[in-house]
């Protein structure tokens, strides 16, 4: 007797889980679509649903009807790790092509072109490689059997974590071969990004067929959400180090910084904590390590960035902690529903600090890619007659180095500018910066970082206030989160001796930078003419010494306090050889203040100053210089030393530290006129992207 598809099914999902079970409310619907009718599916669906059974699912029983692989496009590569894990599992192979396995791209597409794979895991960003594009994806487009497109609110600029490279799935989507079926996945899509996606899509499928969207109630009946108000680092610090060892199991602690990140981490392993750093752009090997010793329970907390946000699936993850808030309620429901999916009780707690605006305001006002500088861009493009390295573009375009490779993607997926390898050329395409999307969007996103104060301020339940955020029409008062019991969720009384702990452990958290070893050319810099590596005492506006600094920065004086520290930092560095005397950078803004600092400096150290360095041409503030060719250009011929230079080794003060170039050009002056070595000290290191 035949099998029905839902008894195929049933096996299919058993394999994947590794036990008897049962779908979920509309699981199978959307399973059915895909397979048997060949849909496009949008699927909705709160955090721990089962997304993932889904095309796992569907992958399973269209291959056994003799389909092509699945293509699935997943956003980060910590995501794809977990996703392969749970496919292999299940019986289904999968493989990725990612930034991390080039040397396993031939292996991969051989199999593919042999059949051996059932799921080809790849980032968006993949489909922007001319390798990938023009030799796997073609073999891959011409019989896939499946194309999932997951967290597919990156796709819509509305969504909270927009990707440029999402964008280019749209004309993957029109080369598919008529009939192939489309799941894109998300648990954190309202309204506003469902149209979105929903256009992008394309408003029927090939058949004539109406898209199908699947939208499900998003409650988390294990999670019990709670706000805690603690404006100061340190007492968020003394907070984590009490609470954390009071809560079951282990969990995550997210931060809106990589800097936060890892002082979150070390303040938790001094406190005798198991905690470990994760974030974006570190070795891809370190954070795999810690998310399997996550896995095996091994750490009481990963400390994380969004870097481990999407999709990362741990069932028994009993606690998220946000270290500061994050800029919208959509973005900190993804990030909250890391935690109970597999738990019948878990804590979702949200620390709320004084410096969050700040930093969610440079987030905001960096998404886009100002119209002067955009234009810039596609001019210098148009009129260079040949392709640009990204380094020439630099020395015309005063903009940062990441926000720069961002912008040339953007750009690049509007069509204004095509790549070739790593040069960039315009191309024929009209392009008009999109100042009314720009605009709209920037206004979306203010509104939604009011409505997160409205999270942290209100008195709605707070679960309720999320589930209003994605327009769940389900939305209703949860009965756990603290403000429906009306009390804290969590009750933790912060030890006066742990506060003061957190303020040293901030205090002595001193900032080591390295000395430029190349000139922007990309010649080396003589070892002759080298600067050492550096310490600041802080990072600016940090909940350390950051704050005193910015406060006395704009008082033109900086107190013996700060004098002292800065003293105390050196004498606990003992740079070698050990200098024998001072002199500073003279200061454009705060002349007074940096010599004065500078001068009491050298006396508490016992050394000889020699102001010996001068200015001896204006040039705007250093900070407004927002590359590194930008920056050499403001300074290389900007000092010169006036004075006698003794032969020892100097230390060079300052009262900020952010390009390093300043202090590159006036150590190669200062080695060019007989010191033995340069050691830079600062007050502080300014916080840059």
């Amino acid at each position: 007797m035949a099998t029905s598809f839902e008894d195929r099914a049933h096996a299919a999902l058993g394999d994947i889980v590794g036990v008897a079970t049962s779908f979920r409310s509309g699981q199978l619907e959307a399973i059915s679509a895909l397979v048997a009718e060949h849909r496009r599916v949008l699927c909705v669906q709160r955090t721990g649903w089962g997304k993932s059974a889904v095309y796992f699912v569907a992958t399973k029983l269209l291959r056994a009807e003799g389909a092509g692989p699945t293509l699935l496009v997943s956003p980060l590569l910590g995501l794809m790790r977990n996703q392969i894990e749970q496919a292999e599992r299940g019986g289904v192979r999968a493989a990725t092509i990612n930034s991390d396995n080039k040397d396993l791209w031939e292996q991969v597409t051989a199999d593919l072109r042999d059949d051996r794979v059932d799921i080809l895991l790849v980032s968006p960003e993949r489909f922007a490689n001319p390798k990938f594009r023009d030799v796997v994806l073609p073999e891959i487009a011409r019989r896939v059997g499946l194309f999932v497109i997951d967290e597919a609110h990156c796709i819509s600029d509305w969504g909270h974590d927009f990707r440029p490279d999402y964008r280019r799935l749209a004309r993957v989507l029109d080369d598919l071969p008529p009939g192939v079926p489309v799941l894109c996945t998300t648990a954190t899509a309202n309204d506003r990004v469902v149209d979105d996606i929903v256009q992008q899509m394309g408003a029927s499928t090939a058949d004539g067929g109406q898209l199908l969207v699947l939208r499900g109630p998003l409650d988390r009946q294990s999670l019990a959400l709670d706000v805690v108000h603690l404006p100061t680092q340190a007492q968020r610090l003394a907070w984590l180090a009490d609470a954390l060892p009071r809560l079951d199991g282990c969990g995550i602690v997210y931060t809106l910084t990589v800097r936060d990140c890892t002082l979150v981490a070390e303040w938790l392993q001094s406190c005798g904590i198991a905690a470990a750093a994760y974030f974006g752009g570190e070795d891809s090997g370190a954070k795999h390590d810690v998310e399997m010793r996550l896995q095996r329970n091994e750490l009481k907390a990963v400390v994380a960035t969004a870097a481990l946000g999407m999709g990362y699936d741990k069932p028994d993850l009993a606690f998220v902690v946000h270290f500061q808030s994050p800029g919208s309620a959509i973005a900190y429901y993804q990030q909250v529903g890391r935690a109970g999916r597999g738990l019948d009780h878990a804590h979702g707690i949200l620390l709320a600090g004084s410096e969050d605006t700040q930093i969610q305001d440079w987030f905001i006002s960096t998404a886009f890619p100002t119209r002067e500088h955009a234009q810039c861009v596609v001019e210098l493009l148009a009129d260079a007659g040949e392709p640009l390295a990204i380094g020439a573009i630099e020395t015309a375009v005063n903009v940062r180095r990441t926000r720069l490779t961002n912008m040339l993607k953007q750009l690049e997926v509007d069509g204004a500018i095509a790549r070739t390898g790593a040069r960039y050329e315009r191309t024929a395409q009209a392009w008009e910066y999109p100042a009314e999307r720009v605009e709209r969007v920037t206004a979306q996103r203010r509104a939604e970082q009011e409505r997160m104060r409205a999270y942290l301020n209100g008195d709605e339940c707070l679960m309720e206030h999320l589930r209003r955020e994605l327009d769940d029409p389900a939305a209703a008062p949860c009965g756990r989160c603290s403000r429906c019991l009306g009390a804290p969720a969590l009750a933790v009384e912060i030890d006066p001796e742990r506060a003061r702990a957190a303020v040293a452990f901030l205090r002595g958290h001193d900032v080591d930078f390295e000395a430029r070893k190349r000139w922007p050319n990309g010649s080396n810099i003589a070892p002759a003419l080298r600067t050492e590596p550096g310490k600041a005492l802080c990072v600016y506006g940090d909940g350390g010494f950051g704050e005193h600094v910015r406060q006395q920065t704009t008082a033109e004086h900086f107190s013996d306090e700060l004098v002292e520290s800065l003293a105390r930092l050196v004498r606990a560095w003992r740079p070698q050889p050990r200098p024998t005397w001072v002199t500073g950078v003279p200061s454009q803004r705060h002349p007074d203040a940096v010599d004065s600092l500078v001068r009491r400096l050298a006396v508490r150290l016992g050394l000889e100053y020699r102001p010996v360095v001068r200015k001896v041409r204006d040039a705007p503030p250093q900070a407004d210089m927002e590359n590194s060719a930008q920056q050499w250009a403001n300074v290389q011929d900007a000092f010169a030393i006036a004075g006698t230079v003794a032969n020892g080794p100097v230390l060079v003060v300052d009262d900020m530290v952010d390009s390093r170039w300043t202090m590159t050009v006036v150590g190669a002056l200062l080695r060019e006129a007989g010191a033995a070595a340069v050691f830079p000290v600062c007050l502080a290191q300014a916080n840059g992207d």
